[in-house]
């Protein structure tokens, strides 16, 4: 089963059991978190839109800094330099699972 989720305005395509780096989530190592989702295929049956009944339930892994990124300014001759830099925080997280709820109608 394959869903696509919405973490933090980007969207991922998830399978269960799979780790994967996102941005940074509110919560602790251990934490359980529900995913939005828009997008489920289930046994070649495709839902989307109104009709997800799909849950994707994940678990924090850690929260991780990413590597350095510098923003450098110069303007020749004048003296003018700027040197700014920083580190995105992300959070790893493990799907634990893909349920598909049945619809009682």
């Amino acid at each position: 089963m394959i869903a696509v989720v919405k973490i933090a305005g980007q969207q991922y395509k998830v399978e269960k059991d799979q780790t994967l780096y996102v941005p940074h989530i509110e919560g602790s190592a251990g934490d359980k978190v529900d995913l939005e989702v828009l997008m489920a295929d289930a046994d070649g049956k495709l839902s989307l839109g109104t009709d997800i009944k799909t849950k994707v339930k994940a678990e924090i892994l850690e929260h991780v800094k990413g590597d350095k990124v510098i923003a450098y300014k110069q303007k020749r001759r004048k003296g003018f330099r700027k040197k700014k830099g920083h580190r995105t925080l992300y959070t790893q997280i493990k799907i634990n699972s893909i349920t598909n709820k049945k619809s009682e109608a």
